[in-house]
């Protein structure tokens, strides 16, 4: 399955046309620091690096800000592969998504808006009406560079770039389809909480990350993206998001406790602690034995509730 991914050019989209006529995709938070000599070590070696790079250049920024900004870089950089799908977020309040298929590596533009590029192909566009709710959700998530593969299947057909690839077998056809709506529901569960943070009991604690720029959705560690970072009213205590569909697995616990150590380990200021939250429909005795041996972790169910309604007039 190709990676699909949306990027926001600027404050309101400010250089998206710039970057559509001159046929590339980029960021900046760094200014004119070339980071193909960072590349080469894998994301761990490039974190820290870069961190230190990006504290220079802005001493203002918490640890938060600072993990967030050098994780969309290596994204930008590295983390996204030639062939994958690019669309470009539309000016505030407009309509049209333009796409494109990344072409090449990481080029370095010194002296530019957006000196940290990728060349892009960009080949048609595509109508915000166009767009199924889940999508459109999706889509309103403000971050420079968001991943939006969980959607890749309607994105193919959107852009119609689907038809290029060779067609598989049945099997490999279930095969894809069980993972790719696997994957769609976990998203529109991550989606819907976001959207609805503020009427839940975690919403009169916590606040979902935000500086300004960058948001706590999808925040990427060494060991993979957390689903959500929380920060507490009194900025003392963060807290890591797990969502699961359906029943949680005891390996989850596992998986949340290595997010935890990354935020232990590289973005808690003097003074704050972190802690877990697994969300997911029902539990059994094995996760409910191993969180009873773990410390700052907790297990919280969602109910999905469907409502029939009278027709307006």
């Amino acid at each position: 399955m190709t990676s699909a991914w949306m990027v926001r050019q600027g404050t309101g989209g400010a250089f998206a046309q710039e970057m559509i006529d001159a046929g590339y995709m980029g960021v900046d938070f760094i200014g004119n620091r070339d980071l193909t000599p960072h590349l080469a070590g894998g994301f761990e070696g490039f974190r820290h690096a870069v961190s230190e790079l990006f504290r220079e250049t802005n001493p203002e920024k918490t640890k938060l800000a600072a993990g967030q900004a050098v994780n969309t870089l290596w994204r930008a950089a590295q983390g996204i592969a030639e062939g994958d799908l690019i669309l470009a977020a539309p000016k505030t309040g407009g309509q049209t998504y333009h796409y494109g298929i990344v072409s090449g590596g990481y080029e370095y533009h010194p002296g530019t808006d957006l000196p940290h590029r990728r060349p892009v192909t960009w080949t048609g566009s595509f109508n915000r009406d166009d767009m199924s709710e889940a999508l459109t959700t999706s889509a309103r998530y403000r971050a420079t560079l968001l991943d939006m593969t969980p959607h890749a299947t309607e994105l193919a057909m959107l852009t119609q770039l689907g038809e290029r690839a060779v067609r598989p077998t049945a099997q490999a056809i279930t095969s894809e389809v069980q993972e790719q709506l696997a994957f769609q529901m976990e998203k529109q569960l991550e989606d819907f909480l976001v959207h609805n943070w503020a009427s839940t009991s975690l919403g009169r604690e916590y606040d979902i990350y935000d500086d300004g720029e960058q948001t706590g959705q999808q925040y990427l560690t060494d060991t993979g993206p957390m689903d959500i970072l929380a920060i507490s009213k009194d900025r003392k205590r963060l807290l890591v998001v797990e969502l699961k569909r359906g029943r949680a697995s005891d390996a989850v616990v596992g998986q949340i406790q290595r997010y935890m150590g990354y935020v232990q380990a590289d973005l808690l200021e003097p003074g704050q602690i972190v802690e877990g939250v697994i969300i997911a429909q029902e539990d059994d005795n094995r996760i409910r034995r191993a969180l009873s041996m773990t410390r700052n972790i907790r297990f919280m169910k969602y109910r999905v509730e469907f409502h029939l309604e009278p027709a307006a007039g």
